[in-house]
């Protein structure tokens, strides 16, 4: 398929991948790449391409670098010879690539605890193969410094020798120093300065000044003024350098040779760790040039079918390329696409191949997600002016050329594109080939994609099975294509309209219209009312998608604030639950300072001031229970509208707390403020008589009449009503424990001004119903007391009456 792929300009695809590549190896493998017509290879290259396009945006593209071709050196030190400090700094380079390449991969499932996602991915196989020396690439980096430098540490035996060399050279500078600060032989020099000459030191002495310092003479100026001395002061000290250099060689050569020694023990493993990295390389190179042109993974088959969606070329600047959605082999396997000039019928041919063979390249395309592509055996192309003036054919013999050998090659595995089939001869032979030939090509089973002009294939596709024309819109206000394609409408050539356009005389432009056919022009009418039709349903459709579209932006929106709601109701009953928390922790608080300071005022009973201390806990507890309720019931007050109460409230009414909507009972009368308690089911709470409404105005107050004394007709004392929070019950308590928790509650009962309050003992042996009756006998804060009646608990209670 070369000739017809560089029809399709693939080959500048695979120069915009070759510049993603690192190195000089991966760049030969791009270079080799063609579109594969196995569609298990094309899957499996697609998996890899889409794994490194995945990994690189979730953990970035690895580490690459411009590693060099080191396989020659590699066979090089397996033959034992020494390599250069360049060719050892390049396999450390490569064997840097192998380490950073493990790491990332690593790195990149560092959450994978089985490695079942790491084992799982396509280019596990690749990553899995590589094998990190590091202690070899350590012992590289550590020894040689750059091309032309081993560094000290690259042995412990090189690095002595230099310090040697050092120490010597300074010694021998300290002589040559005294020697030029003596007066005699500073005259003798032309600069008081050591320099060296031959790897030795010596002394700048001016020619006629020679005899002056004795020593051997190992070069002259250009001038021949100018003698260079090694005084004989030093030359045996330069002797010793010299022979510590010839050592230090040695060891260079030594550290040299078993460097390349290590690296042709492992140049094996080496070898193969080269071509990995290229090959890794490959993948993400194709990785990021899927990045770059915004592309996707398409689902790939073999059954001729091709849905581009949103596809664009990937040779057009993304700025002016239209996006377009092309399909072929489903309902149809041919393709008439019609259209103006410059109206982009043939970059929508050149996109539907090119796409395709980069899918056969194992390449993303730029096309949305969902978009399918088909393997081919073939893809066959007939794009361009094929003229050739060397070998004397003309336009039409160079495509009939052409599409003779497709017409040759096309089977039920090949994709056809042909650019203006049968133009360049006489319109009505022209069309009748092209019917043929695809006619001939639908027989094999190929699937097919023709541009023209001609209205014969245009009524062909009408009339024909699985023949479907398209046509690329042309925008007749603005007289400019929109490059958009149309599926199920032929297109006009709007050949005069154009022509108008760029200047051509009306006269001339209307005696051509006069010429054309009655039936062309009746057909063209059709196409233009068509065009016509579609516009219309086009907007009606798109009208339609914005409705649906803003009934799903409402709909979304009211799950999102139906969302809130219940997100604000949970904070509301979290922060609701909280403040109860605090509720209750300050009224414990409180409710045990008060039984505290009770407790204290107990003890001072005997004194002189304790009723007015009684008196003063009594007003101070009121005031804490005042404060308490309110604490307990911080509720936002609503305006009562004006309501006034049509009486003044008795205890037992029934009466409507207006501002939390809730039923109550008033509990006692008004106090000089007009606060009252109201019990409203399980809750007691105070609130100010303003925000009570009567919901039953009978004189309920006497229902709940003091019967303590009366005495009926049989001798038993009336039934009280029991009030649940007002109740003591001690049953099972031993007569101490009993007691204690007695006088807790009447202390409690006498500071919210309880009359009557009900101890439960139980009927038992009868020991802790007499124990706590002798005790409230004697008790200061009780008046009277007697044992339950029927209805009350009979002798398992008894009810207290307080002073």
């Amino acid at each position: 398929m070369d000739k017809y792929c560089n029809t399709l300009e693939l080959y500048k695809i695979l120069g915009m991948l070759s510049e993603k590549a690192s190195n000089v190896r991966t760049k030969e493998l791009i270079s080799g790449i063609a579109p594969e017509t196995d569609i298990d290879i094309v899957r499996r290259e697609m998996k890899k391409t889409a794994e490194a396009f995945d990994l690189s945006v979730k953990n970035g593209t690895p580490p690459f670098y411009n590693f060099s071709d080191v396989r020659k050196t590699l066979d090089k030190a397996s033959s034992g010879a020494s390599l250069s400090l360049r060719e050892l700094l390049d396999i450390a380079k490569l064997l840097r690539q192998i380490r950073e390449l493990d790491e990332w991969f690593a790195t990149s499932f560092a959450g994978d605890d089985d490695n079942t996602q790491k084992e799982n991915s396509p280019l596990y196989y690749l990553f899995s193969a590589l094998t990190p020396n590091k202690r070899l690439e350590k012992r590289i980096v550590e020894s040689v410094i750059s091309e032309d430098e081993i560094a000290d540490t690259a042995s412990p035996e090189l690095g002595e020798i230099r310090r040697k060399i050092v120490r010597a050279g300074l010694r021998i500078r300290e002589s040559l120093d005294k020697m030029i600060r003596s007066s005699e032989v500073q005259k003798s020099l032309q600069e008081n300065i050591v320099t060296i000459r031959d790897g030795r030191y010596v002394l700048p002495v001016r020619a006629e000044y020679k005899s002056n310092v004795q020593g051997i003479v190992h070069a002259s100026s250009a001038s021949g003024s100018t003698l260079f001395i090694e005084p004989a002061a030093v030359v045996e000290a330069n002797n010793d350098i010299r022979i510590l250099k010839d050592r230090e060689q040695e060891e260079i050569d030594r550290i040299i040779a078993e460097l390349s020694s290590e690296c042709g023990s492992c140049a094996e493993a080496i070898a193969r760790d080269f071509e990995t990295c290229a090959e890794i390389n490959l993948y993400f190179a194709k990785s990021e040039l899927a990045i770059s042109m915004n592309a996707c993974e398409p689902h790939i088959s073999d059954d001729g079918f091709v849905s581009l969606i949103r596809a664009r070329h990937p040779l057009i600047d993304s700025g002016r390329v239209v996006p377009v959605d092309i399909e072929l082999g489903g309902a149809y396997d041919t393709l008439i696409v019609t259209g103006p000039n410059t109206g982009g019928k043939t970059v929508l041919l050149k996109t539907v191949g090119l796409l395709t063979a980069m899918v056969m390249c194992g390449l993303m395309i730029p096309a949305s997600d969902g978009s399918r592509v088909s393997v081919f055996k073939n893809i066959l192309v007939d794009i361009g002016d094929m003229q050739s003036i060397e070998n004397d054919l003309s336009t039409f013999s160079s495509h009939m050329g052409n599409v003779a050998d497709i017409v040759g090659k096309a089977d039920t595995h090949s994709l056809v594109l042909l650019d203006e089939l049968g133009s360049g001869t006489d319109p009505v032979e022209g069309a009748a080939l092209a019917v043929a030939i695809i006619n001939a090509m639908r027989e094999r089973g190929s699937r097919i994609m023709v541009t023209t002009h001609y209205q014969e294939l245009k009524l062909y596709a009408i009339s024909t099975d699985g023949v479907e024309n398209g046509s690329c819109e042309f925008d007749m206000a603005t007289l400019r294509p929109t490059y958009r394609l149309i599926i199920g409408s032929p297109g006009q050539s709007n050949a005069f309209s154009i022509s108008a356009k760029l200047g051509l005389p009306a006269n001339i432009i209307d005696n051509a219209k006069a010429l054309v056919s009655d039936e062309n022009k009746r057909f063209d009418e059709v196409i233009g009312r068509l065009e016509s039709s579609r516009l219309e349903y086009e907007k009606l459709n798109e009208e339609t998608r914005r409705l649906n579209e803003e009934q799903e932006r409402i709909k979304t929106q009211l799950e999102s604030d139906k969302k809130a709601l219940e997100d604000r109701k949970e904070a509301e009953l979290d922060n609701a639950r909280t403040q109860a928390m605090r509720i209750v922790e300050d009224c414990r608080l409180r409710s045990d300072e008060l039984l505290d300071e009770l407790a204290e005022i107990r003890k001072q009973k005997n004194r002189a001031n304790f009723e007015s201390a009684a008196i003063s806990a009594k007003s101070r507890s009121r005031s804490v229970l005042d404060s308490m309720y309110k604490t307990a019931n911080p509720v936002v007050k609503k305006d009562n509208d004006g309501y006034k109460l049509p009486r003044a409230l008795r205890n037992g009414d029934n009466v409507l707390i207006f501002d939390i909507n809730k039923r109550g009972v008033v509990f006692g009368a008004p106090d000089r403020n007009g606060e009252v308690y109201v019990q409203a089911g399980n809750i007691r709470m105070k609130t100010n008589i303003n925000n009570l409404r009567l919901v039953d105005t009978k004189d309920s107050g006497n229902t709940q009449r003091k019967t303590a004394g009366k005495v009926t007709a049989k001798g038993v004392r009336g039934k009280m009503e029991r009030r649940p929070q007002f109740e003591l019950d001690i049953r099972g308590k031993a007569v101490d424990e009993g007691i204690l928790e007695v006088d807790a509650f009447i202390d409690n009962a006498v500071m919210t001004n309880a009359g009557l309050v009900t101890i439960i003992h139980g009927k038992g042996t009868g020991l802790l119903r007499n124990g706590i009756q002798r005790h409230l006998r004697e008790h200061p804060s009780v008046k009277s007391f007697r044992s339950g009646v029927y209805g009350e608990g009979e002798n398992g209670v008894t009810i207290v009456e307080l002073k």
